[in-house]
This record gives structure tokens, sequence and C-alpha cells, in this order.
């Protein structure tokens, strides 16, 4: 019984300390958790409710400014296009 007992309290705390690293662990190494915040290449401005079904968002992607209307049924529909202020095009 003694044999029993020392062996539960080695063993409780070992497997308790290894489920602690190893959640740990995966999330040091879950995508994009790994290498820190990288730059994403669409980068949303602005969005704004239209209703209870929809809303204007502006977007920022590849030196470009969108302006997207987005419908709770999953359509996206381009509205405008213009140069993104500050982008490497302004002279």
């Amino acid at each position: 019984m003694t044999a029993y007992i020392l062996k539960l309290l080695l063993l409780v705390p070992l497997v308790g300390g290894m489920a602690f690293a190893a959640l740990w662990m995966w999330r040091k190494v879950q995508p994009g958790m790994a290498l820190g915040q990288r730059e994403r290449l669409v980068k949303l401005v602005d969005a704004v409710p239209l209703g209870a079904t929809g809303r204007l968002a502006v977007v920022d992607f590849a030196d470009k400014r969108l302006l997207v209307a987005v419908t709770r049924a999953g359509g996206v529909q381009l509205l405008s296009e213009s140069m993104a202020p500050g982008a490497a095009g302004d002279a």
C-alpha cells in the first residue's frame, strides 16, 4: 500500500507537468505564433454596417484602397478602387 501511494505521489505531478509542457509547446508552435506577428498583405481599414444584412468595408491591398460591399449571404462586390495613401507610386 505504501508503494502505491508513493508511486501516486510521484506520477501524478509528473503526468500533470508533462501535460502542461505539451500545451505550452503546442501554443508556441502554432501556425502564425512561431514566427511572431507577420506583415499582412490585406488590411481592413474601416467597416460600416448597412442595416442588418450588409456592410461597407475599406480594404488596403497591393498599394490600392478598395471599397467593397459585403452581404450576410456571402456576397462581396467591389464598388470603388483607388491608390492607397502613402503608396510607393505617389510622387
